[in-house]
């Protein structure tokens, strides 16, 4: 049996954590100013650096703006986040995302896997659809939801970057995290032999060079997945 090493959050992740979940709680609100650094230093029994750090990393997660000579103000996280702040909201709602969280990711990756496999019918080479088909029947060979879903995200990945687009693969693979657990899920309330199923026939589109079939075929699996028979909420 392999043991991992076990680590503890250092006082900076605990900072942050602390100052998200009571953002995401409520208990700070949009628009509040904060408190000074030194202030809130010895509140929270901590170094300045720590503060200072600590609000720089909830500013890069849009959880807060600072304004010069002003003062660190709550941020609308809604409008100013990023995939940061998504996984920040997943690990606050003990990795679960709302409803309406996942309906927005699965709208944008229809535009992206619409995308990719455009391009991937017009510039993958017969290797390269061999690759892919490699990365289907890892979905089928897998024995659990995580290696299944890592699976289906290797298979996605692969297809972006065989888009030729440089951009396609950065942003998919931002979306790992929640992208992810939204496998998971999907294999957790319908098996790993239907998401196989699903990512065959997607396949065999991009093999057929069926840019019309791949489309409808993305469109059609997303909608199942938001509203259809195949939905993803619990």
């Amino acid at each position: 049996m392999e043991f991992t090493k076990i680590s503890a959050p250092s006082l900076r992740e605990l900072f942050v954590q602390q100052l998200e979940h009571m953002i995401l709680s409520g208990n700070l609100k949009i628009g509040e100013k904060l408190p000074p650094e030194r202030e809130l230093a010895q509140a929270m029994q901590v170094s300045r650096a720590v503060v200072n750090s600590g609000i720089a990393d909830l500013e890069r997660k849009g959880f807060l703006i600072i304004r010069p000579r002003v003062g660190t103000f709550v941020a609308d996280y809604r409008k100013n986040g990023n995939i940061e702040t998504l996984i920040s909201i997943m690990n606050y709602n003990g990795g679960r995302l709302k409803d309406d969280e996942i309906r927005s990711i699965l709208e944008v990756r229809v535009a992206l896997d619409t995308l990719a496999s455009r391009l991937c019918i017009e510039r993958a080479s017969a290797e390269d659809l061999d690759l892919l088909h490699e990365k289907v029947k890892l979905i089928l060979s897998a024995e659990t939801y995580d290696e299944a879903a890592n699976a289906a995200f290797s298979f996605q990945h692969t297809l972006a970057i065989l888009s030729g687009n440089s951009l396609i693969p950065l942003i998919f693979h931002s979306f790992k995290v929640p992208v992810l657990e939204l496998w998971r899920r999907f294999c957790s309330l319908h098996g790993i032999r239907l998401l196989y199923e699903n990512t065959y026939r997607h396949w065999n589109y991009l093999r057929n060079r069926d840019v019309e079939g791949v489309s409808d075929w993305i469109a059609h699996s997303m909608e199942e997945s938001i509203s259809g028979r195949l939905n993803i909420y619990y």
